[in-house]
């Protein structure tokens, strides 16, 4: 019996590294080759016609959004998921606030580049500037990136000391006020009115704008999913530097990190200004493309998915927590035909994939060894232990 139980831990553990490992196996050009051909096949997405494939289309099933619009929230939502890795899945930090970064960004564009803006209009009327002046969307993106990691840093200076659930309440904490105070601050925010005319990398949505309208969602899809790859550039860059390493050693066990000279508070807030901006750049684009937003978009509901993308993929695991991103925002559109079931039904899986893959669907490659490790070890023991 017990070879048989170990028997399994090695099949299980073969599925999970076996495909990527036989990727690395092969040669330097064909692993370009295949990652220049998926990226050109994710800018063909919006225009899928391939026959046997046009069943994943959304824009067919009666009630379901535009498909480009649905690839744009996957790809925002994968984007999200990259940034809460860095602060779940590389330095071990539990945050369930991060929709108050992803609000923060947004409402970094719509105050300061909408002309509905209560601060634009302050400013306009402050220093005699016509009606028309807002604040130009690259300079609204700087802003936003800032912002945010201005309030991770605000954020995790005095709690980043608590560990565990402690954390996770603090976080969660500040989500909810990011909302209070969305809803509340009529004079800066407009409360539930929300703010309108929030422009897009032409200039304000209307008639004129060709490219980065309200109707055709495909450039926008095009603008985010070029924005992820860059960001999946940096952070995979980041996370095979120094300041990544630091990172598992402090998600490992942080007290021993410490022993070894490195200073876990530092990387720690290093995690959580970084995931920040991430979470905020995602808010500016979503602001963008929708050109309207209200303090009901940011919900702790949205927050908790948020997490669960990154825990259901793998934390720790880029590919990982991408699939799970893009998973939480597909399926509950492909379903939408069944919308009073599709809720249970999306619940039901999300507990099934916990119960036989509690790693993730695609588990960290590190993680990944270390079962491998634990299953020779078992295999070398005694047969009486």
């Amino acid at each position: 019996m017990m070879n048989s139980i170990r028997g399994a831990d090695r099949r299980r553990v073969s599925l999970l590294t076996g495909v990527g490992d036989r990727f690395r196996a092969l040669p330097k050009w064909q692993r370009a080759a295949a990652f220049l051909a998926f990226v050109a096949f994710l800018y063909y997405l919006p225009l899928l016609g391939i026959p046997g494939l046009t069943w994943l289309r959304t824009d067919s099933i009666a009630g379901g959004n535009n498909w480009a619009g649905v690839l744009f929230i996957c790809a925002i939502y994968v984007l999200v998921a990259i940034g809460l890795n860095v602060v779940v899945g590389l330095a071990g930090l539990l945050d369930l606030g991060y929709i108050g970064f992803f609000a923060v960004g947004a409402y970094s564009v719509a105050l300061f580049g909408s002309v509905n803006s209560p601060v634009v209009k302050w400013i306009q009327q402050k220093f005699e500037l016509p009606p028309t002046w807002a604040v130009t969307w690259a300079i609204c993106l700087f802003i936003a990136i800032v912002l945010t990691m201005i309030f991770g840093v605000l954020l995790g200076w005095p709690t980043l000391r608590l560990r565990g659930d402690y954390l996770a309440i603090v976080t969660l904490g500040f989500g909810e006020i990011i909302r209070i105070v969305a809803r509340n601050a009529t004079s800066i925010t407009n409360g539930n009115q929300g703010i309108s005319a929030i422009p897009g990398p032409e200039g304000p949505p209307s008639a004129d704008n060709q490219i980065f309208g309200l109707i055709d969602a495909k450039p926008w899809y095009w603008l985010a999913i070029t924005v992820v790859l860059l960001m999946v550039f940096a952070v995979r860059r980041l996370e095979h530097s120094r300041v990544g390493r630091a990172w598992l050693a402090v998600r490992e066990d942080e007290d021993a990190a410490a022993v070894m000279g490195v200073y876990p508070f530092k990387f720690k807030l290093w995690a959580f200004a970084i995931g920040a901006a991430l979470g905020g750049l995602s808010g500016f684009l979503f602001a963008s493309r929708n050109a309207f937003i209200d303090p009901t978009q940011f919900n702790a509901n949205l927050s908790i998915l948020f997490v669960a993308m990154v825990v259901v993929g793998g934390s720790g695991n880029m590919i990982g927590v991408s699939l799970g991103a893009v998973l939480l925002a597909y399926l509950p559109e492909r379903f939408r035909e069944v919308a009073d079931y599709r809720w249970l039904a999306f619940g039901l899986a999300m507990v099934v994939v916990m119960i036989l893959r509690p790693q993730g669907l695609i588990p960290s490659r590190r993680r990944a060894r270390e079962l491998k490790d634990r299953a020779a070890a078992a295999e070398e023991a005694p047969a009486h232990v």
